[in-house]
């Protein structure tokens, strides 16, 4: 784990704190991310969750996956927001919960190409660009959040382990679920998932030179959680900690 020279952070122009975490595929950041957000006393944002929503209705409506315009389009007629008065918040498309389909395998295997999309990656940075704005006391999960959306962000991790302890960890949620798996399986699709998340020309995978790197992979779940707030309280202004945040509702 390495810290780039130059991280501490400086307050943001509003007075909010913005933390962004990256990272592959099968890190574990939402899980993580969830609890730091509440030990921080930040809201979370889970940017995952919206290209999973996109691709389930892209899946659902019948779209063709390659028609860019019909894919951006799907996404924004959806007014996908978040019930931030829930715990986790609920993300909602067309006014109705989505997050039971977040997870299904036709998502997960259509969610690549779709994330690679230009004009569907341009409707999820405005949209997430507005829910910073009007909540900026906010920790965001994602791929590009540090090195496209919030660039400006008070404090960046990249947050990564190897393939290997990736798909054993993500065995291990779906066993638990109920599922059977096979690990190399799984690995081979992360590996490919890297891959494809790497190379894309738009918003593609990448470590910002100003993120912070944690490598997780001989750490456990509790350790990586210390680590990452130990990062976080170290490089962010002390005045921007406190207690958990006011609930509240909104199209963010």
């Amino acid at each position: 784990m390495t810290s780039p020279a130059g991280s501490s952070s400086t307050p943001r122009a509003d007075g909010g704190l913005i933390v962004t975490l990256d990272g592959p595929a099968g890190t574990g950041k939402s899980t993580v991310g969830r609890r730091l957000a509440e030990r921080l006393g930040l809201e979370f944002l889970d940017t995952g969750a919206m290209y999973r929503a996109a691709t389930a209705l892209v899946i659902d409506q019948g779209i063709d996956s390659n028609d860019e315009e019909a894919v951006a389009r799907a996404a924004a007629d959806a007014e996908l927001h978040f019930d931030w008065s829930t715990d986790p918040p609920t993300l909602l498309a067309h006014g109705r919960p989505i997050m039971g389909r977040l997870r299904d395998a036709d998502v997960a295997s259509l969610i690549s190409t779709l994330a690679a999309q230009a004009r569907l990656r341009n409707v999820m940075v405005a949209l997430q660009r507005r829910i910073g704005a009007a909540h900026n006391r906010l920790l965001s999960e994602g791929r590009d959040q540090g090195s496209v959306v919030f660039v400006d962000a008070t404090v960046k991790i990249y947050l990564h382990a190897s393939a290997i302890v990736r798909a054993q960890r993500r065995a291990k949620q779906l066993r638990q679920a109920g599922r059977s798996v096979d690990v190399k399986t799984i690995e081979a699709e992360l590996i490919e998932r890297d891959r494809k998340d790497a190379a894309r020309t738009v918003g593609p995978l990448v470590k910002s030179i100003d993120a912070i790197d944690v490598d997780t992979s001989d750490m456990t779940f509790d350790e990586s959680l210390d680590t990452l707030e130990r990062l976080v309280r170290e490089h962010a202004p002390a005045a921007s900690f406190g207690s958990a945040p006011e609930v509240k509702r909104d199209h963010g």
